[in-house]
């Protein structure tokens, strides 16, 4: 676990040694306030309208919170890649794979160090948003419990990219190319339901079951389902796997 929690800092020093820690900190902080601006806006002109008309009250978790929590999805999948494209890319560019392939730490801890590394930075981008999901509960009453869940959502969908971000970044030296096969990897999980509506009926239910944006739903709406769960483990613990066989095969050709 020493070995683990070393590398972890050691990628975290790396993100903000360099301005791209700081820069998608930034980058992602401005996106969520511009969302949360906007749909906050959106909910207190529809509030008053409904108030003016005699209507009831509106639900901020559905109509303000839930819609902010897809919308920060989908700035996931522009960021995420930024974070994994130079975990294994940059090492071997500058040479230093050999070095770390060769000390006396194991192919598993390796990995699980930089996507502890990876997933760290990643909270830090979630925990900025605390703020903003702060400031409804000191004006409104928004439930807890589906903000809980929709962050512990977010959390297990990035895993999901990060375990696939280290491994494309294992098989190449080139971070834009790590970076652009990544984002494009990142955009088929997202639009395959969307492909599953031109299938068959059996494909659809496959298709629909490996997106993963549909198992990002229930989570936003407060759902904590077993299901959804175990397609987050499975997808981390495979994409993970998958890693350690192309770094097991990196480290036999060195």
């Amino acid at each position: 676990m020493r070995n683990v929690m070393a590398i972890a800092q050691r990628e975290l020093n790396a993100y903000f040694s360099s301005p791209i820690g700081y820069v998608l900190i930034g980058f992602f902080a401005l996106l969520f306030g511009y969302f949360f601006v906007a749909l906050l806006s959106a909910f207190t002109a529809q509030s008053m309208q409904m108030m003016m008309q005699g209507g009831g009250n509106m639900n901020v978790n559905q109509q303000l919170i839930s819609p902010l929590f897809l919308n920060t999805s989908v700035i996931i999948l522009f960021v995420l890649p930024s974070i994994t494209m130079r975990t294994y890319a940059e090492e071997k560019r500058s040479g230093t794979i050999e070095l770390l392939l060769t000390s006396p730490i194991t192919d598993v801890e390796i990995i699980l160090g930089k996507f502890l590394g990876a997933m760290t930075l990643y909270a830090s981008l979630l925990a900025v948003t605390l703020i903003h999901i702060a400031m409804l509960f000191v004006f409104g009453k928004p439930e807890i419990w589906p903000v809980v869940t929709g962050y512990l959502g977010l959390l297990l969908m990035g895993g999901c990219f990060v375990s696939v971000g280290l491994l494309i970044s294992s098989l190449t030296k080139n971070q834009i190319v790590a970076a652009m096969v990544t984002f494009a990897v990142f955009l088929l999980l997202w639009v395959i339901d969307w492909i599953s509506q031109f299938t068959s009926p059996t494909t659809q239910s496959v298709l629909m079951y490996v997106s993963i944006t549909q198992h990002l739903d229930d989570f936003v709406r407060g759902v904590l389902d077993t299901k959804h769960l175990v397609y987050y483990a499975s997808f981390i613990g495979f994409g993970l796997f998958l890693t350690a066989r192309a770094v097991d095969t990196e480290r036999w050709q060195g």
